[in-house]
């Protein structure tokens, strides 16, 4: 049973913020939002909003850490002074659950990004949490991921990420703080075109058949958030080509009349 003063699932089949158990979070995705990044972006998903940057391919900071063959990945996690709610993290350099996260970004990053391709590099991924009402892992998750795709480093495929909780035996999809404050949960990161899970991270027992049944439900979620994701680097993209094809208008033009 749960622990929490407010209600789960109440008898209409609705959690406490009035979404059913299978409905995401309202979400946001915005490319390019840090002026000096080679690429960035911000994703607010619920009430947690988490920004993006990503520094390099450049050297390493410390060159005895440097690999031959590859680049070498590095996360940053931060909260920022002004960030509202809580979301079980502490503004503190060194915040066990931030290193934790951190962490985990970095697993499941290492396998997606080509850093084959960028060898005696350091690519660094700097994730600054601006609110926070839970599933801070899986936003800071999208939100490298349209990093990322912003700083043109070449990556498998898109990686996307959700949470899922057991209210008794009911899924519950994309967890609220207090979901996952009283609920056990797992997070996956998954690859959509291939299916592969790059991330199952689980900090309570699950039975197995829940496990399967949650994973199968999480992949699907997942499915659906690249299709959101691909229509804005769609949408940007195609913004960018206009402009250019715009100045290449004007520049024959300019030619032309000298």
């Amino acid at each position: 049973m749960s622990s929490s003063r407010i209600e789960i699932l109440n008898d209409g089949g609705l959690r406490h913020d009035a979404r059913r158990p299978y409905e995401l979070r309202s979400t946001s995705f915005q490319l390019n939002t840090h002026p000096t990044a080679e690429g960035s972006s911000t994703v607010t998903q619920g009430l947690t909003t988490v920004q993006v940057s990503i520094f390099g391919p450049r050297e390493p900071r410390q060159r005895s850490q440097a690999s031959h063959d590859k680049a070498i990945i590095s996360v940053e996690v931060g909260v920022v002074p002004w960030a509202q709610g809580g979301g079980g993290v502490k503004r503190v350099r060194g915040d066990k659950r931030l290193q934790e996260i951190g962490a985990s970004i970095r697993q499941t990053f290492e396998p997606v990004i080509m850093t084959h391709l960028y060898p005696r590099s350091e690519i660094t991924i700097n994730v600054q949490v601006l609110s926070a009402d839970g599933g801070i892992l899986p936003t800071s998750i999208n939100a490298t991921t349209l990093a990322l795709i912003s700083s043109g480093i070449s990556i498998l495929d898109y990686t996307t990420s959700i949470s899922i909780g057991l209210y008794l035996k009911q899924p519950l999809l994309d967890l609220s703080h207090v979901e996952e404050q009283d609920l056990p949960n797992l997070v996956i990161a998954s690859l959509p075109n291939s299916g592969k899970i790059t991330l199952a991270q689980m900090e309570t027992r699950l039975h197995v058949d829940r496990f399967e049944e949650m994973l199968s439900l999480g992949v699907e979620a997942c499915q659906v958030l690249k299709t959101e994701m691909e229509d804005v680097v769609k949408s940007q993209t195609e913004k960018i080509v206009e402009r250019m094809g715009v100045r290449s208008v004007v520049s024959s033009g300019m030619a032309v009349d000298e």
